[in-house]
């Protein structure tokens, strides 16, 4: 197969989706990237044309997504790789934080993404190739207090991911769960959706924590260009992972969450090995 690939990626505006776009098309790959509106489609556009392609589509109506895959497949070609960018974060405290929040944050995290793979996977069943990326986070393998419901989506969609690269394996399919650390995205600023808070009882846990990521937003470690580079370099490779981490401030926690783990594995085991029957 020609190393010059078809991507489809979703939420190209900003953040790791333009970042991983603008790269794979300075790296002669074409993209097509879903978009929120047709201002932003005119903008996609004009980076290469002819070979930056737009769509608008929101990964929560699920309805129309099998249609643009359909259309995209027999209008621009078939599509080699799909990675699953679109998400945003939400901080908030459980207890303070409505069902209906939760419920936005798994359908764009979680439900859009599945939706979108359901989607791609027929024709790249049939064709026997293809890679799927999903975006995960370091908040998919380690926890913190305040992101909660962001957590349980980051943990669902690295789940699903493992599982499915277990189902689609022998029929040329690679999933590769991408959970990047802390970026120089908007990830904490424009793009984070706040619960207001309520309960005092929360303030000596919480308001630390949201002051120290509001003053570390567009200060992070991390560089999404070079976040965008390293994605490519899975996709091109002939044996990606299932899973990676990227950033030293994601392979610092989650080894030292493993870690952990594994101490209280032993600690408890006696009571693990009690129940057998």
């Amino acid at each position: 197969m020609s190393s010059v690939k078809t991507l489809l990626i979703t939420g190209v505006s900003s953040g790791f989706g333009r970042a991983l776009a603008e790269e794979a098309l300075a790296a002669g790959h074409r993209v097509i990237g879903s978009v929120r509106s047709e201002q932003a489609r005119n903008t996609f556009e004009a980076l290469a044309p002819g070979r930056s392609v737009g769509r608008v589509l929101d990964v929560t109506d699920f309805e129309a997504i099998d249609g643009v895959v359909a259309e995209i497949e027999a209008t621009v070609g078939p599509i080699d790789v799909l990675v699953n960018n679109a998400g945003y974060g939400h901080e908030g405290v459980m207890e303070e934080s409505p069902l209906d929040e939760m419920r936005r944050q798994f359908d764009v995290n979680v439900f859009g993404a599945v939706a979108m793979m359901k989607a791609v996977i027929p024709g790249m069943r049939k064709r026997r190739r293809g890679h799927i990326l999903n975006i995960t986070s370091m908040g998919g393998h380690i926890t913190m207090p305040g992101i909660t419901y962001y957590c349980g989506s980051k943990f669902a969609l690295e789940g699903i991911s493992e599982a499915l690269s277990k189902e689609v394996r022998a029929l040329g399919i690679f999933v590769t769960a991408v959970a990047p650390g802390s970026f120089r995205t908007d990830w904490a600023g424009r793009s984070m959706i706040r619960t207001p808070r309520s309960i005092p009882d929360y303030d000596p846990l919480f308001d630390p924590i949201r002051k120290a990521r509001e003053e570390k937003s567009g200060k992070q470690l991390g560089d999404p260009v070079k976040a965008a580079r390293a994605m490519l370099s899975v996709i091109a490779s002939d044996n990606p992972p299932a899973h990676l981490l990227l950033g030293s401030d994601a392979l610092g926690l989650v080894r030292e969450k493993l870690s952990a783990i594994g101490g209280e594995i032993d600690a408890w085991e006696a009571v693990s090995r009690s129940t057998d029957g």
